[in-house]
């Protein structure tokens, strides 16, 4: 096992209480797991009900879980589709303690008029062994995919297309965001209504609760920027967050209390950045910080208090896959507020060349309270572990 130790090394400066002086050693182990194709999709959850966090992921041909604590792989799914898998979504929607199960696939990531897939996986009593899939309706180029919880404690699917029916290059209609309604028999048909259908090139999305209400929200990164999407008496609203044409979107909370969001600009960028929310609640989210502009095809984003301070960090990955005539090295790197309200920040890299990120997940895989880190990484073919032994009292 590879450890790698991360000291910051920072001006002391107040942290809700801790000062930045007498943060703890950033110490990470690393794990490989397995050797994989692409790694497109990841997901942290409980698969079997036994309490334990085990790793999903949505290869090129094949779903599988690896389970917790050994990590030993169990196949589901294989060949769903002629193309590839390119999401997956997992959530205990049933309260019974184990994680259900969709797929995104049959990915083309120019074409716009009929490629794409949805499945629903109906598990069987053996969760180690193949689960059954159910399709569903899909508009093209689907891309995400998340389970949110609904208003009267359901839970539903939004699947998010890359690109709108027709259109090319962001240019033409817009990216129709399904929602689907679970029915009572999972393999029968599945009700869909439409969340938005404004955006373009929209690469990810996030589900947040950000309200008093018991639904959660979507935050949507796309070509018009980040937009908030909220369900207000049965009727889907939005509001613009920033106007930069974001890939990778996650949310956190800084020093002060505030709550940020952490980008990828553009779709495969070399940026990212952090946004605040306005003090009035209203209007476009002011950037704090371009925490850097030298990444290469970013592809993943974590909020987390990996730090143990009380308030969240921000690490992103990226994979150095385009442009294919520009040389670069893949790499994970994690950002750290120096203030309370997050105008200056610093930077530690995790991982180099050993792991082109795809995907990554944070959670925590062994119980001791802190935020590990998952990658699926495409070049160089690996899914890995990243242990946070960081010794915080």
């Amino acid at each position: 096992m590879k450890f790698i130790y991360l000291i910051c090394l920072l001006p002391a400066l107040s942290l809700q209480g801790v000062t930045a002086k007498d943060l703890p050693k950033f110490n990470w182990s690393e794990k490989e797991i397995d050797e994989i194709e692409i790694g497109y999709g990841l997901q942290l959850t409980d698969i079997n009900g036994d309490g334990k966090t085990d790793i999903l992921l949505a290869d090129k041909s094949t779903v599988q879980w690896y389970e917790n604590p050994g990590w030993e792989k169990h196949v589901i799914a294989e060949k769903l589709t002629v193309r590839d898998n390119v999401c997956v979504a997992a959530r205990d929607i049933d309260s019974d303690g184990k994680a259900e199960i969709a797929v995104g696939g049959q990915w083309n990531f120019l074409e716009s008029m009929k490629d794409g897939a949805v499945h629903y996986l109906i598990a069987p009593e053996d969760r180690t062994q193949r689960w059954k899939p159910v399709k569903l309706y899909n508009d093209p180029s689907v891309h995400r995919m998340h389970w949110i919880l609904g208003p009267t404690g359901e839970h539903s699917l939004v699947v998010k297309p890359l690109r709108g029916k027709g259109s090319i290059d962001g240019v033409g209609p817009g990216i129709r965001i399904l929602n689907y309604f679970v029915p009572e028999d999972p393999a029968s048909t599945w009700e869909t209504e439409v969340i938005s259908d404004f955006l373009h090139l929209s690469h990810n999305f996030h589900p947040v609760n950000w309200d008093e209400d018991p639904e959660e929200e979507l935050i949507v990164a796309a070509k018009e920027g980040v937009w908030y999407h909220d369900q207000v008496d049965g009727t889907w609203e939005t509001r613009q967050l920033t106007d930069e044409f974001a890939g990778e979107i996650r949310d956190g909370k800084l020093p002060d209390g505030r709550r940020f969001l952490a980008t990828v600009e553009p779709m495969h960028g070399s940026s990212c950045a952090v946004y605040a929310e306005p003090d009035n609640g209203k209007g476009l989210w002011p950037r704090l910080s371009l925490l850097d502009d030298a990444i290469k095809d970013g592809h993943a984003v974590a909020c987390a208090d990996f730090l143990g301070t009380g308030s969240d960090q921000i690490i992103v990955g990226w994979r150095a896959m385009h442009p294919k005539d520009v040389p670069g090295d893949p790499g994970i790197k994690l950002f750290f507020p120096l203030d309370a309200n997050g105008s200056k920040w610093g930077e530690k890299q995790i991982s180099g060349a050993e792991v082109a990120v795809e995907d990554l997940k944070a959670g925590d895989l062994n119980g001791d309270g802190k935020i590990d880190l998952v990658a699926a990484a495409r070049q160089t073919k690996n899914l890995k572990i990243f242990f946070n032994e960081t010794n915080v009292e």
